[in-house]
């Protein structure tokens, strides 16, 4: 259940990052020579060109996809992760989903239960594990 909800989350990540990158390829032109630096820029009505890269590449899809990974990663070594990794993810999904909806957060909201749920689970012996004791 660890490695799935590794997994899902890498994918949400991934797609995340992906979809709205893409989505705001119009402005490559300008982040890749350096003009989304706009020191008197107000937060709350950012020019589309920031707006753009903080959906995309800025956005929270890459640090979330890697956290899948690494949540899978930790899974196949038979680490189990922290309990306060999930938690912690509960309650960013949560809040996400209900300050902006629509938007997949119940997908990560249900793989971070997920692993919750597995992480509080005793921990099953391995098919190698299982193998090697006999």
């Amino acid at each position: 259940m660890i490695t799935w909800a590794g997994r899902v989350l890498a994918t949400l990540g991934a797609a995340h990052a992906l979809a709205a990158t893409m989505l705001g390829h119009r402005y490559f032109g300008q982040w890749f020579s350096f003009e989304l630096w706009a020191p008197d820029a107000d937060i709350a009505a950012l020019p589309p060109e920031i707006g753009a890269f903080w959906m995309g590449p800025g956005s929270f899809g890459i640090p979330l996809m890697l956290l899948g990974f690494l949540i899978t990663w930790m899974d196949r070594r038979g680490i189990t992760p922290p309990v306060l990794l999930a938690v912690g993810l509960i309650a960013w999904t949560l809040l996400c989903a209900a300050i902006f909806e629509p938007a997949p957060w119940i997908l990560a909201t249900a793989a971070s239960i997920q692993l919750l749920i597995a992480i509080r689970r005793p921990a099953a012996p391995r098919p190698a594990e299982a193998r090697a004791g006999r």
